[in-house]
C-alpha cells in the first residue's frame, strides 16, 4: 500500500466532559493540582499507568467511567471550578500588561533545543530543557507576551538501562505525537503549517506542532514526516543525537526553520531571546526576513535586529557548546550567506573570536553573541566566567566591562512543590501566595509554621519517596533479569525515617558524583551508624558517547551492591521530571559536588527549599550567592587549587566532617516529640532565604525589565519609518570604522604628585586626534583602579572627560577630567576613546575602541 488515508480517533467524551479535552491539551494543569486531580479522580491506577499523559489518559479510560463521571455532581462540580480557573486564568490581568501596557501587541520569541515542561512531553534532556519549561510557566503566569519555539524529536532523549555490571546503555523509543499534549499547527487561513526548509541540497519538509502553556504557545518542528526521505525525517529523531553533521541540520531547522515558522503563522517578533547557542541561525534567519522584506544591505537590517536580539549563555564546559569546522560550514549554510550578501570569510567571521582567522571554527554561542544586542550568563559567578571566557569576541575591552551581565536562574515555584507543602502554605501563608511567589514579606511568614505540621509534611514526602524509589528498583532489576531474591530484597532498601540525601544530575565528569566515595570506608561507617543512619539516592544520565560519565554510574552502583550498603545507598534508572520530582520533594538534603567554576547555575537545587530539604553544595553556580551561612552547608570554603586531586581530597574532606559534625548530629537531635527544632529551624531558613529570589517569576520579571522591555523599545525605534534609524546607525558605524585609524591619545597630563589623600582628586588631561571625526561621536573617559602585584587595573571604573575645545593643530581636541581618590593603595589609570551613538546598545557595540 504505497498511499494510506490517515485519520486521528479521539475519546468519545460525554459532552459534559467535553471540558476535560480542552484541560488536556493546556500544560497550565501540570502547576494547578486541582486541574491534575481531575484525571486522577477519575482513575487513579490508569493515571499513574500512562505516566501522567492526559491525553493517553482520556483515549484508553474505560467509556462506562466516563459515563459515571458525566452525571457525578460533585466531579462536575470539580470539572467546572478548575474551567472557571483556567479561563480567569487567560483572560485576567496580568504583571506585563500591568507594567508595560505599551508593549503588549510586541511578540517576544524564546528559542530553545529542549523544552522540560512535564514528562508527558519527553523533548528533554536535562537543566536546560527544564529551565525552559519553567520560563514559560512564569511567562504564562507573568503575562509576558512570549512564544515559544523547538524541536520535537521523535525518539526524544534516551531511555538509560544498566547492565549487570552497572553499565549504562540507551535505548531510543518511537514517540506518538497524537498521544501526547500537542496539536498541529494551523496557518492563518486555516490549513496546517508545512513548509520546506533548504537543508544543504535538498528541500525537507518541516510540520509544526503546537503546546500550549497556560497563556504561551509554544511551536515544535517536526521533519519526521512521510514525504522526508530518510535523511530529511532523521533530523529530528534524537535530542542531540549524531554527528556534528546531524547537529548543525537540527540548528538549522531550529533557528532558520524556526523563524520561518513564525512568518507562516504571521507572527514577527520584535525581540528574539536565543537560550543558548544552538538556536543561534535564527538570528540571521531575522536579518535576511528584514532584509528581504525591506529591501536593505545585510548592514542595514542587521542594525535593527542585533539590537532587538537577547542571548543567555549558559555552560562553561567547551564540551557544551557547539562548534564546526569551516568546511562543515561551507557545505550547509555557504549559499545561505550568499542571500546573506556575505563573503565566505565575513560569514564564517559572524562565529569567530578572531574573524579572520581561516584556522578557527564555527561557534554557535561566538554567532548568537555577536548578532544579539545584550547578552546574560545564568549566576553572578558564572557571569563573570562567562565574561573571561568571552572577552576575545570584544578585543580591548577589560574582562569587568565585557557585556554579558548577570542573571541568576531560578525555578517554577509551583511545578515543584509537593502537594503536602502547597496546602500547608495555602493555609499559613494565604491562599494567595503562589502569584507572588517574590515577595520575601510572604515567605518570611514561614516561621508561623508550626514546627511539628511543617516537619510532618516532609517526613510523609520522604516516605513516599522511599516507596516509589523500592517500586522503581523492583522494576529495574526485574529488566536486568535479577534474581527473585534480589528483587525481594528491593522491598527493604532505605528507610522512611533515615537521613535521606539525594544527587541527581547529568553524570558528567565535571559534575563530580563519585566526589562522596573517594573515602568509602569512611562514608560507609557514617551511612551505617545504626543510632544514626543515612541514606543516599543518586539518578542522572551520561551521554550516550561519554565514557567517563558512564564510569561516574559504574563506580557509583558498584559501590550501592556492596552488601552492606544495599540498604543505604540507591542508584535510580532512567532519570526524568517525574523522577526528580519525588526527589526533589522527599530528600532531606540536596547534595552538588561540581568542580569549581563549572556549574553555571545548578537548579536542581532551587526546587528543594520550598519542600522543607537543604542544600549542601560546593560554592558555585546559584549557591555562591544562595548561601548565607543559616540556609544549608557550603562543601569546603570557595578556593581553587591548581592540584585537582588536592582539590577533590579538600572537598571530600569537607562532605564527610559535615555529615559527621553537623547533618547528622542536628537531624537526629530530637525533644520529647520527636521533631528535630534546629533542623526544622534550618529548614524554615532555607525557604525564607531562598525560596523568594531563586524562582523563575523572579527571573522572569529581571529579564523582562533588563533585557525584553528594552530591546522591544530598541527595535520599535530602529525599524520605524522603514528602518530610517537602523540605515543611519549601520552608516554611522561604517564612517567610524572608515576614520577610527586616526583616532590617537597624544599625550596625558596629570599634576605632579606621588602620593595623594584620601578624599582628593586627581586632575588629568589629554590630547586627542580624533581626524574627521566629530567630539560628539566619541566618549573619551579616564579608566582608573587598584594595581594588583602584576601592575594590572582590577575592579575599574571610569569617569567621562570633558572635551574643552579644539587644538592649533587640525582634527585635535583638548579633554580634561579627574579621578577621585575613594581608596588607599596604588593605583593606576589609562585613557580611551570609544565611539558614542544613543543607537548602540552598549559601549563596545561597534567593536572600536582606542587606549592611551
Amino acid at each position: 500500500m504505497d498511499k494510506i488515508r490517515t485519520f486521528t480517533v479521539v475519546p468519545a467524551l460525554p459532552a459534559e466532559l467535553q471540558p476535560l479535552r480542552e484541560l488536556a491539551y493546556n500544560l497550565w494543569w501540570t502547576w494547578n493540582p486541582d486541574a491534575f486531580g481531575l484525571f486522577r479522580r477519575l482513575d487513579l491506577e490508569l493515571w499513574e499507568a500512562v505516566y501522567h499523559n492526559p491525553v493517553r489518559f482520556l483515549s484508553q479510560i474505560d467509556q462506562k467511567r466516563l459515563e459515571q463521571a458525566a452525571q457525578d455532581r460533585g466531579f462536575l462540580s470539580h470539572q467546572q471550578e478548575v474551567m472557571a480557573s483556567l479561563a480567569s486564568y487567560l483572560t485576567g490581568p496580568s504583571w506585563f500588561s500591568q507594567q508595560y501596557g505599551e508593549l503588549a501587541n510586541h511578540v517576544i520569541a524564546y528559542f530553545s533545543a529542549e523544552f522540560g515542561l512535564h514528562e508527558s512531553l519527553p523533548v528533554y534532556s536535562g537543566g536546560l530543557g527544564v529551565l525552559a519549561g519553567d520560563i514559560l510557566k512564569s511567562c504564562s503566569d507573568l503575562g509576558v507576551p512570549a512564544v515559544a519555539v523547538g524541536l520535537l524529536y521523535r525518539q526524544g532523549y534516551f531511555v538509560q538501562f544498566l547492565t549487570g555490571d552497572g553499565w549504562q546503555l540507551e535505548d531510543y523509543l518511537d514517540q506518538d505525537f497524537h498521544q501526547m499534549p500537542l496539536l498541529p499547527a494551523h496557518k492563518q487561513d486555516g490549513s496546517l503549517l508545512r513548509f520546506p526548509l533548504r537543508v544543504k541540497d535538498q528541500d525537507v519538509l518541516v510540520q509544526v506542532w503546537r503546546c500550549q502553556v497556560g497563556r504561551v504557545p509554544l511551536y515544535l518542528l517536526d521533519t519526521d514526516v512521510p514525504e522526508n526521505n530518510r535523511t530529511g525525517r532523521a533530523i529530528t529523531q534524537r535530542l542531540y543525537g549524531g554527528d556534528q553533521g546531524m547537529r548543525i541540520q537540527q540548528e538549522i531547522v531550529l533557528g532558520i526553520g524556526g523563524m520561518t515558522a513564525l512568518s507562516e503563522l504571521g507572527i514577527c517578533p520584535s525581540v528574539c531571546h536565543m537560550n543558548d547557542g544552538h538556536p543561534a541561525f535564527a538570528a540571521l534567519e531575522r536579518i535576511r526576513r528584514v532584509m528581504t522584506s525591506k529591501n536593505l544591505a545585510f548592514g542595514h537590517a542587521r542594525e535593527a535586529v542585533v539590537a532587538s536580539n537577547v542571548f543567555t549563555t549558559h555552560t562553561p564546559v567547551p564540551a557544551g557548546i557547539d562548534t564546526f569546522a569551516p568546511d562543515l560550514v561551507d557545505s550547509y549554510l555557504g549559499a545561505y550567506a550568499k542571500q546573506l550578501g556575505l563573503t565566505r570569510q565575513a560569514f564564517l567571521g559572524l562565529g569567530r573570536t578572531r574573524p579572520g582567522d581561516g584556522n578557527e571554527p564555527f561557534c554557535m554561542a561566538i554567532l548568537g553573541l555577536r548578532l544579539s544586542g545584550v547578552a546574560n550568563g545564568v549566576s553572578q559567578m558564572h557571569g563573570q566566567v562567562a565574561r573571561d571566557m568571552w572577552a576575545g569576541v570584544w578585543p580591548g575591552a577589560p574582562a569587568s566591562e565585557v557585556p554579558i551581565r548577570s542573571i541568576t536562574n531560578g525555578v517554577h515555584v509551583r511545578s515543584w512543590l509537593s502537594t503536602d507543602m502547597a496546602e500547608l502554605f495555602d493555609r499559613y501563608l494565604g491562599p494567595d501566595w503562589s502569584s507572588n511567589p517574590v515577595d520575601k514579606a510572604v515567605w518570611q511568614r514561614v516561621s508561623e509554621v508550626p514546627d511539628a505540621e511543617l516537619w510532618r509534611a516532609h517526613e510523609r514526602r520522604r516516605q513516599r519517596l522511599v516507596a516509589v524509589v523500592r517500586q522503581r528498583l523492583r522494576q529495574q532489576l526485574r529488566r536486568a533479569g535479577a534474581p527473585p531474591a534480589e528483587i525481594k530484597a528491593a522491598d527493604e532498601v532505605l528507610d522512611g525515617e533515615a537521613l535521606t540525601i539525594g544527587f541527581a544530575r547529568r553524570f558528567a565528569p565535571y559534575k563530580r558524583a563519585n566526589l562522596i566515595l573517594r573515602d568509602k570506608d569512611k562514608l560507609a561507617r557514617i551511612l551505617t551508624n545504626p543510632k544514626a543512619p543515612v541514606q543516599i539516592i543518586f539518578a542522572g544520565k551520561a551521554h550516550p558517547q561519554d565514557n567517563r560519565g558512564k564510569d561516574l554510574i559504574k563506580d557509583v552502583i558498584a559501590f550501592a551492591r556492596q552488601l552492606d550498603m544495599r540498604r543505604h545507598v540507591v542508584f535510580l534508572e532512567d532519570y526524568d521530571m517525574n523522577i526528580a520530582r519525588y526527589l526533589v520533594q522527599g530528600v532531606d538534603v540536596w547534595l552538588n559536588t561540581p568542580k569549581p567554576l563549572h556549574e553555571a547555575s545548578g537548579t536542581s537545587g532551587m526546587k528543594v527549599p520550598p519542600n522543607g530539604g537543604i542544600n549542601m553544595s560546593v560554592l558555585d553556580g546559584w549557591w555562591h550567592e544562595g548561601w548565607d551561612g543559616e540556609n544549608g552547608w557550603a562543601i569546603g570554603d570557595g578556593r581553587i587549587y591548581e592540584d585537582e586531586d588536592y582539590q577533590n581530597h579538600v572537598e571530600a574532606e569537607s562532605v564527610y566532617d559535615l555529615m559527621e559534625k553537623e547533618l547528622v548530629p542536628l537531624f537526629y537531635e530530637r525533644g520529647a516529640d520527636d521533631i528535630p527544632r534546629r533542623w526544622v529551624g534550618r529548614m524554615k531558613a532555607s525557604m525564607q532565604s531562598i525560596s523568594p529570589l531563586f524562582n523563575t517569576n523572579r527571573m522572569v520579571v529581571e529579564y523582562a525589565e533588563q533585557l525584553y522591555a528594552p530591546a522591544a523599545r530598541r527595535w520599535k525605534r530602529l525599524e520605524a519609518d522603514d528602518f530610517a534609524a537602523g540605515k543611519g546607525l549601520a552608516e554611522w558605524k561604517q564612517k567610524m570604522a572608515e576614520h577610527w585609524g586616526q583616532v590617537k591619545v597624544l599625550s596625558v597630563q596629570a599634576a605632579d604628585a606621588d602620593e595623594l589623600a584620601v578624599g582628593s582628586k586627581l586632575e588629568v588631561q589629554a590630547r586627542i586626534h580624533l581626524g574627521p571625526i566629530r567630539p560628539e561621536d566619541v566618549l573619551v573617559e579616564v579608566f582608573y583602579g587598584l594595581l594588583d602585584r602584576d601592575g594590572k587595573l582590577v575592579h575599574g571604573q571610569s569617569q567621562e572627560m570633558a572635551c574643552e575645545g579644539p587644538c592649533s593643530a587640525e582634527g585635535t581636541h583638548r579633554y580634561a577630567g579627574g579621578i577621585p581618590c575613594a581608596s588607599s593603595g596604588q593605583h593606576g589609570y589609562a585613557i580611551r576613546v570609544l565611539p558614542k551613538h544613543q543607537d548602540l546598545t552598549h559601549r563596545y557595540d561597534s567593536g572600536l575602541i582606542c587606549w592611551g
